[in-house]
């Protein structure tokens, strides 16, 4: 499965949006990026399916343009006017050329899911890589309206359990792409969330 950062290119803030081409190509996440249908169809002339791991505006704000160029099936948790498909915990969606667990991750949002398989895993903002406040193993902010730190420590813990020991690929929705030993990471981002500090202290 090749797996392509079509947003990496953003002057203006945005998710990290990824194109899984393969037997289903799919975009997890639209982004905010203008360009972004540009940039798909510099890999792909057909996009069978958008899954968004939640619906904050750097994660949606193209959906509706990806939507009119493209036609695909559209996941996502929570309703949104042009979702076709709803996903649930427990769910199996078809991302590029693998099968992916969804797993219902809140706590930075109330309709976050995590997406893995046995080799990969796209977690939206429940866990990054890095940021700008830390680096190998962050976590989604909880100091918003509607956000909970208690209930992403959860996630974070339910994310650890159901993810296999295989999994060597992140795709987050901020910050960088890593490979290697991801529960690693996860852990990291786990254990600093535990800590409860306030992520981002200047604010």
């Amino acid at each position: 499965m090749d797996v392509h950062h079509v947003t990496a290119a953003a002057e203006t803030f945005t998710c990290n949006a990824y194109l899984a081409v393969g037997d289903r190509t799919t975009l997890v996440d639209a982004g905010a990026m203008d360009g972004v249908v540009d940039e798909i169809r510099d890999h792909t002339d057909e996009l069978d399916a958008v899954v968004m791991t939640h619906q904050h505006g750097d994660h949606v704000a193209q959906l509706e343009a990806v939507c009119d160029a493209f036609d695909p099936d559209v996941y996502a948790y929570a309703d949104h006017p042009r979702r076709t498909d709803e996903l649930d915990d427990g769910d199996t969606v078809e991302i590029g050329d693998e099968a992916f667990d969804v797993v219902y991750t809140p706590g930075h949002a109330d309709d976050h899911v995590s997406l893995v398989s046995e080799t990969t895993l796209f977690s939206g903002d429940v866990v990054v890589h890095d940021d700008g406040a830390f680096d190998y193993g962050s976590f989604g902010r909880t100091d918003m309206a509607g956000q909970s730190r208690e209930r992403l420590i959860e996630s974070i813990r339910d994310l650890l359990e159901r993810m296999p020991e295989s999994v060597e690929h992140m795709y987050a929705g901020h910050g960088d792409v890593f490979h290697g030993d991801v529960r690693d990471v996860v852990t990291t981002a786990l254990e600093r969330a535990e800590n409860r500090e306030p992520k981002y202290p200047d604010d």
